[in-house]
C-alpha cells in the first residue's frame, strides 16, 4: 500500500456480542469516518461491508460467508485469549490484523490500516498467481508454435523461440495468444528474417 487510506465513508461490521469492548470500537470508528454496524449472526454474502471486524474468542465457522476460501474484504480480529486455536481461526478466517481485549482507542487505527494493507496484498499476489498459472497452462501452446516454426523455416528451437518472442514484441502480445493465433492459423507463420 504506498498511502494510508482515508476511513471517510467506509462502512465496518463488528461481529461481536454487545459488551464495554464494542461500545469504546464502536465510537473509535466513527471518529475515523466510518459508520459501524454490530451483530452477532453470520454475514451475509450479499451485504459483505468495507471491512469486517470479528471476535475470534467467540467466533465460529459459519459465521462469515467466505469461510474456507479468501476474505472479499478486509478483516480484523478482536482477541482476548492467547489460545493458539483462537489465533489459528481468526488467522483462517483471513484476519490481517489483530486487536487485543480489552480494547485500546488508539490501536483501532493502526489495525485497520495493516488489515486493509493485507487484504490489498493478498488479493494482488492472487491476481499475479492466477496470471501466471495462465501462463504455465498455456505453454504447451507456445511449444507447438515454436516446433511449427522450426519445421517451416528450418531452423533450431532457440531460433523459432526468438522468431516467435520477437512477433509477440512487435504485436505487443503476450507470447501465449501469439503462439494460439498462429497455430490456430489466424496469424500468419512470422518470417524467420
Amino acid at each position: 500500500m504506498k498511502e494510508t487510506p482515508n476511513f471517510t465513508g467506509w462502512h465496518a461490521v463488528v461481529l461481536h456480542r454487545e459488551d464495554g469492548n464494542t461500545e469504546k470500537l464502536i465510537r473509535q470508528l466513527r471518529l475515523l469516518g466510518l459508520s459501524a454496524t454490530l451483530q452477532w449472526a453470520p454475514l451475509s454474502a450479499a451485504s459483505v461491508p468495507d471491512i469486517v471486524i470479528v471476535d475470534a474468542d467467540q467466533g465460529f465457522d459459519d459465521l462469515m460467508p467466505w469461510s474456507g476460501s479468501a476474505p472479499t474484504c478486509p478483516v480484523v480480529a478482536l482477541l482476548g485469549s492467547e489460545a493458539p486455536g483462537r489465533i489459528a481461526w481468526a488467522l483462517a478466517q483471513g484476519a490481517g490484523a489483530i486487536v487485543a481485549k480489552p480494547i485500546a482507542a488508539s490501536a483501532v487505527y493502526p489495525a485497520l490500516v495493516m488489515a486493509v494493507s493485507v487484504h490489498q496484498e493478498r488479493k494482488s499476489v492472487a491476481e499475479r498467481l492466477q496470471y501466471l498459472e495462465e501462463r504455465v497452462r498455456l505453454r504447451p501452446l507456445v511449444h507447438a508454435a515454436v516446433e511449427k516454426l522450426m519445421q517451416a523455416h528450418g531452423v533450431d528451437e532457440e531460433r523459432a523461440y526468438s522468431i516467435l518472442r520477437n512477433c509477440a514484441m512487435r504485436r505487443r502480445l503476450p507470447m501465449e495468444q501469439i503462439s494460439a493465433f498462429i497455430l490456430g492459423g489466424i496469424e500468419p507463420l512470422p518470417e524467420a528474417g
